[in-house]
């Protein structure tokens, strides 16, 4: 054989690599390929082609594995147990390997790691993440990226792992990224100290120590939605765990700047902006009230009626947190209407867990005195909240949030024509506030007294079974106590049948 047919033959075994693997690459790009693909068994197949000498097959034959490692856990199993990922992390910690194949490893770790805290484990176990701290310290802005979209999914999963990723080295290189000029890589850098961070607190100040908050703070009104997103995200999962560490994103100085998000065109920047300043505003009275300063409130509340479906349920969450911690901060949530706006998302949400939020708000604005409870209940709010504490389509958490709330507000409620209706539709366990709620204020109201008769008010008390000696039954009798006893008999059962036996037993003069 002649040295011209030596070389086509391995010309034509080159082609036939390259057509091979860019066809399986391919494949794999659709999900209905999958399982054809790894019955024939082709991960084998893919993993010699790892070490090719052809710099082109060894990254698509990568790209391939990572595509369908992404797909499922048991393709992204079988790269683990075939021996694939020691070679890749081999070749990512290489100086010589080209940056394509860099991306294209990093990406098959990324896909494997996705999955399960365990197969993040597995990726760990393996030596990745000393490597793709090397690839973080890489010229490319491209490896750098794919190297901190791994990261990020290995560090998501729980706080081992993320402690494994912070004992790498991972965090001052992360924050150098998000310094870069590169928007992409801002972005996952970004997405990546919010993994890391969301943990623990222990984890957060990890992150806080390496400066992140005032480069995170620099870029709250960068153009590039994406990377709002990951920017709030990242600080609301630092101010969540701690006041001071709250605190500290606050000084900032990212308010009021950051109200202007709200408003932001995109969906999950609003929604992660709203995130954000429910985790500030929970810590104390203090941080709510530096929110009310800067018009927070009110610029939830707005966020709340431009919002639909689970999107508002931070910003309800909000200002449940910020009434809770004082008379004053309640009633600034009141004066902003944001009474108003909470009815109207308990009106209009389905999703249990939203629904609940607000009956929690509720109670968390109407427990404070009788002039934050007849501001929720001019809202028409306790019929609601019954309903839903009633209804058996409840979930259990949205029937404990409404009946909690309800009790909460009517213990403070003096204000009886929202009261009243209670008296026909609520149960025992809560007309029992109802009635003493009658029973502190008609003994001081003399008109309250006139209209609780004509309404049918005391009637319905005096159909009410009760035990003697019961919570209740005293309180009945403290609202018999304001009205003379001919008035009480008048309206008691059977008063009507006795005056007729009476008239049966009149004898005339």
């Amino acid at each position: 054989m002649s040295q011209r047919q030596i070389l086509q033959v391995f010309e034509q075994y080159q082609k036939a690599r390259t057509q091979f693997v860019q066809t399986v690459a391919d494949l794999a790009a659709r999900p209905q390929n999958t399982e054809t693909l790894q019955n024939a068994g082709v991960m084998s197949l893919l993993r010699p082609l790892l070490l090719d000498a052809v710099p082109t097959i060894q990254q698509t034959a990568a790209l391939a594995l990572g595509r369908l490692a992404n797909y499922n856990d048991d393709l992204a199993e079988a790269v683990v147990k075939g021996d694939i990922l020691p070679q890749l992390v081999y070749s990512l910690a290489e100086q010589n390997t080209q940056r394509f194949y860099k991306k294209a490893a990093a990406f098959v770790l990324r896909a494997v790691a996705k999955h399960s805290p365990e197969l993040a484990q597995a990726v760990v176990d393996c030596g990745a993440l000393d490597a793709l701290v090397i690839s973080l310290e890489e010229f490319d802005p491209g490896v750098k990226e794919a190297a901190a979209w791994a990261i990020s999914y290995i560090a998501r999963h729980n706080a081992q792992l993320s402690q494994a990723v912070v004992d790498a080295g991972v965090v001052p290189l992360l924050v150098l990224c998000i310094q870069e000029p590169e928007i992409a890589l801002k972005r996952v850098a970004a997405s990546a100290l919010s993994d890391i961070a969301k943990h623990s607190p222990e984890l957060a100040q990890t992150v806080v120590d390496t400066g992140a908050i005032a480069h995170l703070a620099q870029m709250i009104l960068n153009p590039d939605a994406k990377l709002k997103r990951q920017v709030f995200s990242a600080l609301s999962q630092i101010a969540k765990h701690s006041v001071d560490v709250a605190e500290m994103v606050v000084e900032a100085e990212i308010f009021p700047a950051t109200l202007v998000c709200l408003k932001d065109p995109d969906e999950y920047v609003r929604k992660n902006v709203a995130t954000l300043i429910r985790e500030i505003t929970k810590h104390t009275p203090e941080l709510s009230q530096i929110i009310v300063n800067v018009g927070g409130v009110a610029a939830v509340i707005d966020y709340l009626g431009d919002s639909k479906g689970n999107v508002r349920l931070p910003g309800i969450m909000m200002l449940g947190y910020v009434a809770t911690h004082s008379e004053n901060l309640a009633m600034a949530v009141i004066v902003s209407k944001g009474v108003s706006q909470l009815a109207i998302c308990l009106e209009e949400e389905q999703d249990h867990h939203t629904k609940a939020a607000t009956a929690w708000a509720f109670g968390q604005i109407g427990r404070h005195t009788p002039e934050h409870a007849k501001a929720v209940a001019v809202a028409n709010v306790f019929p609601k909240l019954l309903n839903l504490y009633l209804d058996t389509e409840s979930s259990e958490d949205l029937q404990a949030k409404a009946k909690k709330a309800l009790k909460s507000i009517l213990q403070k409620c003096t204000y009886l024509p929202a009261l009243e209706p209670l008296l026909y539709e609520a149960p025992s366990n809560i007309l029992k506030h109802v009635i003493c709620q009658f029973s502190k204020v008609l003994p001081h109201d003399s008109k309250a007294r006139r209209l609780f008769v004509t309404s049918g008010g005391l009637k319905k008390v005096q159909e009410i079974k009760a035990e003697p000696g019961s919570a209740i039954q005293e309180y009945i009798n403290a609202i018999n106590n304001c009205y003379p006893e001919e008035i009480v008999r008048y309206y008691s059962p059977g008063y009507s049948e006795t005056l007729l036996e009476r008239i049966d037993n009149y004898q005339p003069v």
